[in-house]
């Protein structure tokens, strides 16, 4: 099982009704991705959520399957005490203290998974970012866990609507680095360290799930390097 506290370096007093944010794009996704997970997740054991943002999803998504213990993250501790006002209201026995998780710095603040999921997280960040998430999953998860990832993507080099390519045009604007994620850069750094993409679906909103399941054999440990 994973980390069921949060760091030390998180001040406590930041935990507090006050700080519960609400975005109404986790408001509009939360079921359908609910319904996209239903068939995927085992029946018991811990999802790591990366990226948590506000807090919203890992809530609803801990009241779905309440089977499974859910470990939110974030590495914005604005977003950590969002995601503890969110679940000192769940009162859900299940739902895990937030941990501060930056992806890039290893090793991660939990030992084990069996599943990772990280939402809108990898076109806001450098690329950088994305192979942490890969690398960082793949010493968590055991083999045949699955790393599942939602947001906007592309695909060989093609948008999957005119408003993904605005997106991508106003990401780039603000941060060179960022921008819509092309899935051929998502399958190699998957094949890297040790995933194979299993499912790809489609979304509203033009977004998709991507599932990459972790292979029984893992590259050799050079690959890993971030």
């Amino acid at each position: 099982m994973g980390s069921l506290t949060r760091p030390p370096n998180i001040d406590a007093r930041r935990y507090n009704p006050d700080m519960k944010q609400t975005w109404p794009a986790p408001e509009r996704n939360r079921e359908p991705i609910r319904e996209v997970l239903a068939p995927l997740l085992p029946a018991q054991g811990l999802v790591l959520e990366v990226a948590s943002g506000t807090g919203q999803h890992v809530v609803h998504f801990a009241q779905s399957f309440p089977n499974l213990a859910w470990q939110p993250s974030d590495h914005d501790l604005e977003h950590v005490a969002s995601i503890a006002a969110w679940r000192d209201e769940a009162n859900l026995p299940n739902l895990l203290r937030p941990i501060e998780l930056d992806v890039t710095l290893l090793p991660w603040p939990i030992a084990q998974a069996d599943v990772v999921l990280c939402s809108n997280m990898v076109h806001i960040a450098p690329i950088e970012v994305m192979h942490a998430l890969f690398a960082g999953a793949a010493r968590v998860l055991p083999a045949n866990g699955l790393l599942v990832l939602y947001g906007p993507f592309r695909f060989h080099g093609k948008f999957t609507a005119p408003s993904n390519q605005e997106f991508d045009e106003s990401l780039r604007a603000r941060d060179p680095r960022w921008g819509v994620r092309d899935i051929r850069e998502l399958t190699v750094t998957g094949t890297r360290t040790g995933f194979g993409l299993e499912h790809t679906i489609a979304m509203p909103a033009n977004n998709h799930t991507l599932v990459f399941r972790r292979r029984q054999m893992l590259p050799p440990t050079g690959q890993f390097r971030i």
